[in-house]
């Protein structure tokens, strides 16, 4: 802090002496007062503005009157601020992917303790969850039941499959949007849905943080998908199904208990 006070200011103080540490305490307050539409109340950010400058972070701006000194530090300024957008929207996204993926994991582990055999998307396959690739104990591949279906292909993409090990017909489908689109997951679900006659699915899920709610009905009720109320599609919280998975898995058996915990959307 004592070198990006030093280069903001041109001041000379050094540590260990009372004096000048109560004059830079002074032009601290001075330079927080002034620009407080741009920092804060508190001295949080601007003590993490000198910290910045004084370990090399960010550089001061020119102190000489230097114009073109003053126009290159302040297009490195615009880069740096544009590498850190980037590098916050890229640690966003990772973020989101590790939580669509740990859903994934729990959805997975969930249909193996209820009985199912478990279908990971195809694309999802070798996706790592704790240094483990998702698909690891489940289907390689699908069931001749079920890659006859005419919407295969948006099948194979849909998040997590359970399936029934007697009659190796779907029993569920869950699609997990964590932050894409609703409308994506709601197709794949009724490419399932529709694509045979003789592949009754008693289980269509959207599973997303549970401020997704009211995104998921409003979706549902855009007038394309009027006519599929009486599929019981339903939203399944992350919030319910992070508290109520371990003793679903402990003591349940089929979907009853997955039922119990999601919510109807018509």
């Amino acid at each position: 802090m004592v070198n990006g006070f030093n280069a903001l200011t041109g001041a000379r103080v050094k540590l260990g002496k009372w004096d000048d540490y109560l004059a830079m305490r002074e032009g601290i307050q001075r330079l927080n007062a002034t620009y407080r539409d741009l920092l804060s109340n508190d001295f949080g950010a601007i003590a993490g503005l000198l910290f910045d400058v004084g370990s090399g972070r960010y550089a001061a701006p020119p102190r000489d009157g230097d114009d073109h000194a003053r126009a290159a530090w302040e297009a490195d300024l615009v880069r740096l601020r544009d590498d850190a957008r980037s590098s916050k929207a890229l640690a966003l996204a990772e973020a989101g992917e590790r939580s669509h993926t740990e859903i994934q994991a729990w959805l997975r582990d969930l249909g193996h303790s209820l009985g199912f055999e478990v279908w990971i998307a195809a694309n999802d396959h070798s996706r790592l969850f704790d240094g483990v690739p998702l698909a690891v104990g489940c289907c390689r591949e699908l069931p001749e039941s079920v890659t006859s279906l005419d919407g295969i292909d948006a099948v194979r993409l849909i998040d997590v499959l359970w399936i029934d090990r007697v009659t190796l017909n779907v029993a569920a489908g869950f699609e997990v949007e964590h932050s894409t689109t609703i409308y994506s997951g709601i197709l794949r679900l009724l490419d399932l849905a529709f694509s045979g006659p003789d592949q009754p699915v008693k289980g269509l899920y959207l599973v997303a943080p549970d401020d997704r709610e009211e995104e998921v009905r409003a979706q549902l009720q855009r007038p394309v998908f009027r006519g599929v109320a009486n599929l019981q599609m339903k939203f399944l919280p992350y919030g319910e199904l992070s508290r109520h998975r371990e003793a679903i898995a402990r003591f349940g058996q089929g979907l009853g208990p997955v039922e119990a915990i999601a919510r109807s959307l018509t």
